[in-house]
C-alpha cells in the first residue's frame, strides 16, 4: 500500500509514542514532531478517514491494523538504517536524520539486501 511520506511519518510517530507512553493524543504527536496542533489535527482526520487510526472520545489515538502495518514497516526501516549508518561511523543524530529520509525512498529489494547484509 502506497501512502504519502508525511502519513508514514505520522503513523511511525504514533507507534513510537505508544511504545514510550502507552496513550497517544494529538498534542503528543505535535510535540514529538514539532508540528502545530492544527496541522496534526488535519493529519489525524485524514488518517482516520482512510482507516489507519481510530480516536476515542477522550482523544486517544490508536493504530488500526493497516496503520500498524505501515508504522511497523517504516520503524523497522528507520531503526535498521540508522543503526547501520552508526556502525559505519556516522554520528547518531545525523544517522537518525538520514534514516528518516531514506526509509521512505529505499526500494523493498534494496532494503531486504541491506537487512541480509547487516545480519551477516
Amino acid at each position: 500500500m502506497k501512502i504519502q511520506e508525511s502519513a508514514e511519518n505520522y503513523l511511525e510517530a504514533i507507534l513510537v509514542l505508544q511504545n514510550r507512553k502507552g496513550t497517544v493524543r494529538s498534542v503528543d504527536i505535535a510535540n514529538e514532531l514539532s508540528f502545530s496542533k492544527p496541522s496534526v489535527s488535519v493529519a489525524m482526520k485524514n488518517l482516520r478517514e482512510n482507516g489507519y487510526i481510530s480516536m476515542d472520545n477522550d482523544g486517544s489515538i490508536h493504530l488500526l491494523p493497516p496503520g500498524l502495518a505501515i508504522a511497523e514497516r517504516i520503524y523497522e526501516r528507520h531503526t535498521l538504517i540508522s543503526n547501520w549508518l552508526c556502525t559505519l561511523g556516522v554520528d547518531p543524530k545525523t544517522a537518525a536524520e538520514d534514516a528518516c529520509r531514506m526509509e521512505h525512498v529505499l526500494s523493498e529489494e534494496s532494503f531486504e539486501a541491506l537487512k541480509r547484509h547487516t545480519k551477516q
